[in-house]
C-alpha cells in the first residue's frame, strides 16, 4: 500500500470516528474537511485554537500550507466566525465542507488526525495549551508572548525536550517586514546580522522603544455576553467580575477585561513589556548574542495607573499594567539593554564603531549604507535563520514553521531564545512592580539575593487550570 493511499484511509476512518465521538454542544454540521483533496495530498492537518482578532492573520497564513479540520474558541461569536472563515478560504482551494467547532481546546488535542495546531488565545492561556498540545503529539505554532511567567518558560522547554515537537513562536519580525520591497531579507534579520558581524564594533547599548500602555477610567460591571464561557476564558487567572465599558482608548474595542483589552491587565498579560517586548527585546538580545543567555541585573522606574501594594494592583476595575516605564537590563561584559515607553518604536543598536536603528518601517545608519558596497555574507544570514535560506515575503514566518514540520528542524523563532527574551521582559515587570533592582543568574535562571522577589518566578494558578509540569 502506498503512503498516500494509507494516509487517505487513515483520514477517512479517523474522521468518521471523531465526528460522532467529539460533538461540541453547539455543533450543527456533519460535514468534515479531512477528506479534502489537498489533505489527501499530504498537506498537514490543522486545528486552530483561538479564532479571535489576531487569528484573522495567523489562521489564513497557516491554511495556505495546511488543511484545517477543527476550530476552537470559548466565545461562540469568534468560533462561528472562525468556522465561516475556514469554510470560505478552503472552498477556494477545493476543500469542501466545514470544520468541527469546539469550545474546549482539549477536544482538538484528542483528535488523532490533527498534526499541527495554532494557538492564538489570550496570553495567559498560551503556555498551558502549548504544553498539553506537545504532550498530545502536536507540532505547535503559538502567538507571542509565549509565557506569563519565567516558570512557564522552563516548563515549556522541559516538555519540548521530552516530546521532540516542532514549535514556532509568532515573533514574525524574525522572518518578515522587509524594506524597499526586498523579498529575501527582512530588515530585522539584517540589523541583527550587522550587529553580530562586528560592523558596529563592541555593542555597548541597545534601546528598545515599545511605547506605553493605555489607561482607563473605572469600568463598570456588566453581564457576561451570551456565548462567552467566562470561567474558561479566565482559566488560571483569579475569578472576577466581567467588566465592560464604553469605547475608550481603542475604538475597535470597548474598555473591558476581555478580548483585545486583556493586554492591559497583569492578570492576563504583561502590558507593553511583554506585548511589544516580545518583538523588540527579542531582536535586541538576538543582536547582542544573548538570545540563549540573559542579564545579570534589571532595574527601572514606572508609572502605574492604579496603586500597587507588594507589586499587586489594589483596584480591580481599571487597567493596571505600567503605562510609562524606563528599564535597564545589564549583561556580563558591560552591555546594557534599555526598555522604554518613550521615543520611537524600534530597536537602536549602539557600538564603539557605529549605530543602526530598525523598526517595521526602516533600517537606517551608516553601517546600513555601507551594505551597498560591502554586503553581508549570505552564510551569516543563513546561520541566523537556523540553517535555512531566508525567504522573505508576507508569509515567510509560517512557511519556516511548516518547513520545519517536514524536516524536523529548528524554527527561526525557537522556544529557547524566546524564553530568554521573555525572561528579560518578565524580570523588567518584576523590577518595576516591586520597585527595586533584581539580580539574576542567567546560568541557573534564578533571582538571587532576594527571597521575596524570587517567588515571582511563577504565580498562583486557579484550581483546575494549573500547569502540572515539575522543573
Amino acid at each position: 500500500m502506498s503512503r498516500r493511499s494509507s494516509r487517505r484511509d487513515f483520514l477517512k476512518s479517523s474522521t468518521a470516528v471523531l465526528a460522532g465521538a467529539t460533538m461540541p454542544y453547539w455543533f450543527t454540521s456533519t460535514s468534515n474537511l479531512a477528506l479534502g483533496r489537498q489533505s489527501v495530498n499530504d498537506r498537514p492537518v490543522l486545528g486552530c485554537i483561538g479564532t479571535g482578532d489576531r487569528w484573522d492573520a495567523v489562521g489564513p497564513n497557516a491554511m495556505a500550507l495546511s488543511d484545517c479540520v477543527a476550530v476552537c474558541d470559548v466565545d461562540r461569536n469568534h468560533l462561528e466566525k472562525g468556522r465561516d472563515r475556514v469554510k470560505d478560504i478552503q472552498s477556494k482551494k477545493g476543500v469542501s465542507g466545514e470544520p468541527e467547532m469546539y469550545e474546549d481546546y482539549r477536544k482538538i488535542l484528542d483528535r488523532k488526525d490533527v498534526q499541527v495546531v495554532t494557538i492564538v488565545t489570550t496570553d495567559h492561556w498560551h503556555s498551558k495549551i502549548a504544553i498539553e498540545a506537545m504532550q498530545a503529539g502536536k507540532d505547535v505554532y503559538c502567538e507571542k508572548p509565549l509565557t506569563l511567567t519565567i516558570l512557564e518558560g522552563k516548563q515549556i522547554i522541559k516538555v519540548l525536550k521530552e516530546t521532540g515537537r516542532v514549535f514556532q513562536v509568532g515573533t514574525q519580525q524574525r522572518s518578515e517586514f522587509s524594506t524597499n520591497g526586498n523579498q529575501v531579507q527582512n530588515q530585522f534579520l539584517k540589523a541583527v546580522a550587522i550587529a553580530r558581524s562586528g560592523r558596529l564594533g563592541k555593542i555597548t547599548k541597545v534601546t528598545c522603544g515599545i511605547n506605553g500602555a493605555p489607561t482607563s477610567g473605572e469600568i463598570p460591571k456588566a453581564a457576561i455576553p451570551e456565548g462567552l464561557n467566562w470561567d474558561m476564558w479566565l482559566g488560571q487567572a483569579p475569578m472576577t467580575d466581567y467588566l465592560q465599558g464604553e469605547f475608550g482608548n481603542n475604538k475597535r474595542y470597548p474598555e473591558a477585561r476581555t478580548h483585545y483589552e486583556f493586554r492591559w491587565w497583569y492578570e492576563y498579560s504583561g502590558g507593553k513589556m511583554t506585548d511589544w517586548g516580545a518583538h523588540h527585546v527579542d531582536v535586541g538580545m538576538w543582536g547582542l548574542g544573548m538570545d540563549n543567555s540573559g542579564p545579570i541585573s534589571v532595574e527601572g522606574t514606572a508609572e502605574h495607573p492604579v496603586p500597587l501594594v507588594d507589586g499587586m494592583p489594589t483596584v480591580s476595575n481599571r487597567y493596571n499594567v505600567a503605562h510609562k516605564f524606563d528599564v535597564v537590563a545589564k549583561f556580563a561584559g558591560g552591555a546594557e539593554l534599555h526598555i522604554t515607553s518613550e521615543g520611537d518604536n524600534g530597536v537602536l543598536f549602539e557600538g564603539t564603531e557605529g549605530r543602526i536603528f530598525v523598526n517595521r518601517g526602516k533600517l537606517s545608519g551608516a553601517p546600513v549604507d555601507d551594505l551597498a558596497t560591502n554586503p553581508l555574507p549570505e552564510s551569516l544570514l543563513k546561520e541566523l535563520y537556523k540553517g535555512k535560506e531566508p525567504k522573505g515575503g508576507h508569509n515567510a514566518h509560517m512557511e519556516n514553521f511548516f518547513d520545519c514540520v517536514k524536516d524536523r528542524g529548528l524554527p527561526v523563532s525557537d522556544v529557547f531564545s524566546h524564553h530568554r527574551a521573555m525572561t528579560t521582559c518578565h524580570l523588567a515587570n518584576i523590577a518595576i512592580r516591586l520597585g527595586r533592582k533584581i539580580e539574576w543568574n542567567p546560568e541557573t535562571e534564578q533571582i538571587i539575593n532576594d527571597k521575596d522577589a524570587a517567588k515571582w518566578i511563577g504565580r498562583e494558578q486557579r484550581k483546575g487550570y494549573e500547569i502540572n509540569v515539575s522543573v
